[in-house]
């Protein structure tokens, strides 16, 4: 159940962010896939210039899944943690071929078989690559649902729970950009824009940090 502050803050999240989409530049469900698993701990833009050149030459399950792993490393080597990144997504572009006739799953289930995919990643490409009702908790959604009380969650199984229930399905993918949105401009990790922030009078932290808790 909504309480008042939860239910203005998600209303200005709405209004302040309602152009937000995704940062990551794809043409598919395969690039978008492999450009989620390459933003594990790697910003967008960073990604975003790997799979500039990487697509350029290798763009389909099959061709990755042919690549020479040392050769696939040498092009994602800026995005960080690159040798795991690296095995990830040539094994998954294996088993996309060998188990889904070289097409993206559409299903949770599904692409949770695929190595280097968790709830997060799967949740992502479920919302932004088909359209399912999904809520994928990153960093920054995780910092800022809890930050502003719109959950309570130690876990993001748990900030995923809380949030959904706050939502109707067809927001849960837009409300995603707004939280992510909102953490990348004003609710930084480190020195949050309180002063700034246009949700300050329905956020927690705020209102614990500022003595007007009631």
């Amino acid at each position: 159940m909504h309480t008042d502050d939860q239910r203005s803050a998600l209303n200005l999240l709405s209004q302040l962010y309602a152009d937000a989409k995704p940062a990551l530049v794809f043409n598919n469900e395969f690039e978008l896939l492999v450009s989620v698993i390459l933003s594990a701990q790697c910003t967008d833009v960073r990604v975003n210039l790997v799979t500039k050149k990487l697509f350029a030459d290798y763009s389909t399950p099959s061709a990755i899944a042919q690549m020479d792993i040392s050769l696939l490393e040498e092009y994602i080597k800026s995005c960080g943690l690159y040798k795991n990144k690296a095995k990830n997504i040539k094994e998954a572009s294996i088993m996309l071929c060998e188990r889904f006739g070289g097409k993206v799953p559409s299903t949770r289930e599904e692409l949770m078989q695929l190595p280097g995919v968790g709830r997060k990643t799967a949740n992502v490409v479920l919302s932004v690559a088909f359209g399912k009702p999904a809520f994928a908790v990153d960093t920054h959604v995780f910092r800022v649902s809890n930050r502003i009380g719109l959950a309570n969650g130690k876990t993001p199984d748990e900030v995923e729970a809380q949030v959904t229930a706050l939502l109707p399905e067809e927001l849960w993918g837009k409300a995603h950009h707004w939280l992510i949105y909102h953490g990348r401009k004003v609710c930084h990790s480190q020195k949050p824009d309180c002063a700034g922030c246009q949700l300050k009078a329905h956020c927690s932290f705020y209102k614990r940090n500022n003595g007007t808790e009631q």
